[in-house]
C-alpha cells in the first residue's frame, strides 16, 4: 500500500498544479526542463526583439526625431518605466481572472500589434521628420504632432503588451517545478540563472546584429527583424502549450491584501490572544480541496494578526483567516526590499541614455569598422552571461561547502553584492567622464562638440561591471520576489521585481530633469548640455555615486530586520542535508586516509 501511494506521489504533481483542462497535472508528462525549453528560447526571441527597440531608442529619437539629450533620456526612460511598471496590472488579471496562460495569450496579441505599428512609424515617410544633417538638432525640423503621436502610441501599445507577458512568462517557467519534490526543488534553484542567461543571450544579438544594422542599414529593416522575431517567440512558446503545469486561480491578491488591513484597522483596539490556536483558521482539508496551503501565524507585523481575531463577526472584512493575514504580511515583508532595488535600477537606466550619448563622442572606429554606441550594451550582456556560468557552476559550489546553504549564499547577500558593485561602476563611470572631458578640453572641442579623440573602449569597464551587477543582483531579483510571495501571489510578487525597474526608469528621468534644471539655474552652465562636451556628466555620475552608497546602507539596515517565509515544503531541507551528508562523507575520507598515512 505504501508501495502504491508513494507511486502515486511520483506520478502527479505535490504543488495543485493542473493542465489547462483542469486536470491534475502528471509529473511524466508535464512539466521539468522539457516544459521550461520552449519557454527559455521563447525569452531568447522575445529579448531580442525587445532589445532591438530599447538599445538604440535613444539615437533614433535623437538622429530621426530631432530631440535635445534631456528630452530624448526622458522618453526612453519614462517609455521604460512604463515597460516595467504595466506588469502589476498584468499580474492582477493572471492572479485574479485570467490566469498566467491566457493572460500572457491575450498579452501577447497586443505585444505584437505594437511592434508591427512601430516598424511603420520608421518605415513610411509621412510618419516622420525630413533627414537632417545638421550637428545641432535646434536647426532640424521637428516631427509633427502626428508623427509623435504614432510613433509613442506604438512604443506604449507595446509597453500594455509586455505588462501582461513580462510577469507571468518567468513565473510559468518556474511553476514547471514541483516544491514538494526535492529534485524539480533543485532545479528550480538553478532555473533563475538559466533564466537570465537566455534573456541576455537574445539580448547579445541585438545589442551587436540589430543595433548595427541601425545604424547602418536602415531603422525599417533594424525594426522589422525585432518584430519578426517576437511572431516566433509567440509561436515557439504556443508549442509548448501541451507540456505546461497551470496553477489554479486564486482570486484577487489586492481584495485578499485589502480585507485584512482594513479588518486590522477596525480592530485595532482588540487584543490579540497569547496563543496563535486561538486565531481564525480554515481546517486543512478545505486548503487541500483547492490545492492551496496553510500558513502559520508569525510574530512579525503583529497588528495585522488583528484582523483574524475572533470577535463574533463573519464578514471577510471583518475577519480574516491566519493564512490570508500571513499572505499580506509576506508581500508587505517584501516592500523594504523593493524600495532598496530602486537606486541601482536608476544607475542601470543609464546604460540606454546617457553611456550611449557618451559613445557618440567618441571614437569609434577599429580600421574602417564604426561601432554602433549602443552595441556596447553587448558588453554588459557578455559579462552576464560569463558571471551567471561562472556563478551557477563554481561560486555556487564553493560556497555549499562552507554555508552549507544550496542556494551557495543566501538570496539578499547576493543581492547585497551586486548593489556594492553598483557604487564602484558609478565611480568609475564619473572618473572616466572626467578623463573625457580633459581631453576635449585639451583638443578644443568644448564650445563645438567634435568627436574626442579618444576610443570608445574607454567606457569599457563600467559596461562590464554592469553586467557583473546584473549577474548578482537582477537574478536574486527576480528569485526572491518570486520565492517569498505567497504560494497564490506569485504572478505579483514577480511584478515587485519588475515594478523596481519601471520606478527606477521614471526615478532616472525625475533627477535627469531636476539637476539639469537646478544647474543651469545655479551654475554657470548645467550638467546636462545637448552638447555633452560643453556639460558635466562627471558630476552626475559622481551624484549617483553617493546615491548608491547611501542605498546600500539602507540596504544592509532593512535586511537586518527582513525574515524569510517559512517553507512550504521539506525540499530545501532534504536538500540542505544532502549537503551536510556529503560534507562529513568527505571529511571522514580525510581522516580516514590521514590514518592510513599514518599508519604506513
Amino acid at each position: 500500500m505504501a508501495v502504491e501511494d508513494q507511486e502515486a506521489l511520483d506520478e502527479y504533481t505535490q504543488d495543485g498544479t493542473v493542465d489547462l483542462k483542469g486536470n491534475p497535472a502528471r509529473r511524466s508528462k508535464r512539466g521539468g526542463w522539457t516544459a521550461c525549453s520552449f519557454i527559455v528560447v521563447y525569452e531568447i526571441f522575445e529579448r531580442m526583439a525587445y532589445y532591438g527597440i530599447s538599445s538604440n531608442l535613444v539615437v533614433y529619437l535623437t538622429k530621426k526625431l530631432h530631440q535635445g539629450t534631456v528630452t530624448s533620456a526622458n522618453n526612453v526612460t519614462n517609455w521604460l518605466g512604463t515597460i516595467w511598471v504595466t506588469p502589476i496590472l498584468g499580474a492582477y488579471v493572471a492572479d485574479a481572472h485570467l490566469g498566467r496562460y491566457w493572460t500572457f495569450v491575450i498579452a501577447s496579441i497586443i505585444y505584437i500589434s505594437g511592434m508591427s505599428l512601430l516598424t511603420l512609424a520608421v518605415s513610411l515617410p509621412g510618419l516622420k521628420p525630413p533627414s537632417c544633417s545638421d550637428t545641432n538638432i535646434e536647426n532640424c525640423k521637428k516631427a509633427s504632432t502626428l508623427q509623435l503621436a504614432v510613433f509613442f502610441g506604438a512604443l506604449y501599445t507595446l509597453a500594455v503588451g509586455t505588462g501582461g507577458t513580462k510577469p507571468n512568462i518567468s513565473t510559468i517557467g518556474a511553476d514547471q517545478f514541483d516544491d514538494f519534490h526535492p529534485k524539480e526543488k533543485s532545479h528550480k534553484l538553478s532555473f533563475f540563472n538559466w533564466w537570465m542567461f537566455s534573456i541576455f543571450f537574445g539580448t547579445l544579438f541585438a545589442n551587436t546584429v540589430l543595433v548595427w544594422i541601425q545604424d547602418n542599414v536602415g531603422w525599417t529593416l533594424g525594426y522589422a527583424l525585432p518584430t519578426l522575431g517576437l511572431a516566433i517567440s509567440i509561436s515557439i512558446f504556443l508549442a509548448g502549450t501541451p507540456f505546461y503545469r497551470h496553477k489554479v486561480l486564486a482570486g484577487s491578491p489586492f481584495t485578499r491584501m485589502a480585507k485584512v488591513i482594513v479588518a486590522a484597522i477596525r480592530k485595532w483596539r482588540v487584543p490579540i490572544p497569547n496563543n496563535p490556536k486561538e486565531l481564525y483558521e480554515l481546517d486543512l482539508e478545505e486548503y487541500a480541496k483547492k490545492g492551496k496551503f496553510r500558513i502559520d501565524s508569525t510574530p512579525t507585523l503583529r497588528f495585522l494578526s488583528k484582523a483574524a481575531v475572533k470577535t463574533g463577526a463573519t464578514n471577510p472584512w471583518m475577519l480574516c483567516s491566519v493564512t490570508q493575514v500571513e499572505e499580506t504580511k509576506q508581500m508587505l515583508r517584501m516592500i523594504p526590499i523593493l524600495v532598496a532595488t530602486f537606486v541601482p535600477s536608476t544607475t542601470g537606466a543609464q546604460i540606454n541614455t546617457l553611456f550611449v550619448k557618451q559613445g557618440t563622442t567618441l571614437d569609434r572606429g577599429i580600421g574602417s569598422f564604426k561601432i554602433p554606441p549602443a552595441s556596447f550594451g553587448a558588453f554588459v550582456t557578455i559579462s552576464m552571461l560569463v558571471s551567471v556560468v561562472l556563478y551557477d557552476r563554481f561560486f555556487v559550489k564553493i560556497m555549499q561547502r562552507w554555508t552549507k546553504n544550496p542556494r551557495g549564499i543566501t538570496l539578499l547577500q547576493r543581492m547585497g553584492v551586486g548593489l556594492f558593485i553598483h557604487i564602484i561602476i558609478m565611480i568609475i563611470a564619473s572618473l572616466t567622464e572626467s578623463y573625457r572631458l580633459s581631453v576635449a578640453k585639451k583638443h578644443g572641442l568644448v564650445e563645438n562638440g567634435g568627436q574626442v579623440p579618444l576610443t570608445i573602449f574607454v567606457l569599457l569597464p563600467q559596461f562590464v561591471l554592469m553586467g557583473t551587477a546584473d549577474a548578482f543582483l537582477e537574478v536574486a531579483k527576480i528569485e526572491f520576489f518570486y520565492d517569498q510571495a505567497p504560494e497564490n501571489m506569485k504572478s505579483l510578487g514577480t511584478s515587485y521585481s519588475m515594478t523596481t525597474l519601471g520606478v527606477g526608469n521614471f526615478l532616472s528621468s525625475f533627477l535627469l530633469s531636476t539637476v539639469s534644471h537646478i544647474t543651469k539655474e545655479h551654475a554657470h552652465r548645467g550638467w546636462i548640455l545637448n552638447n555633452l562636451n560643453a556639460s558635466h556628466l562627471d558630476y552626475y555620475y559622481a551624484f549617483f555615486a553617493i546615491l548608491t552608497f547611501l542605498n546600500f546602507i539602507f540596504f544592509l539596515i532593512v535586511i537586518k530586520f527582513y525574515v524569510y517565509k517559512a517553507e512550504i515544503s521539506d525540499s530545501i531541507k532534504v536538500l540542505t542535508e544532502e549537503l551536510n551528508g556529503m560534507s562529513i562523507k568527505v571529511s571522514d575520507q580525510e581522516d580516514s586516509r590521514r590514518l592510513t598515512d599514518g599508519k604506513e
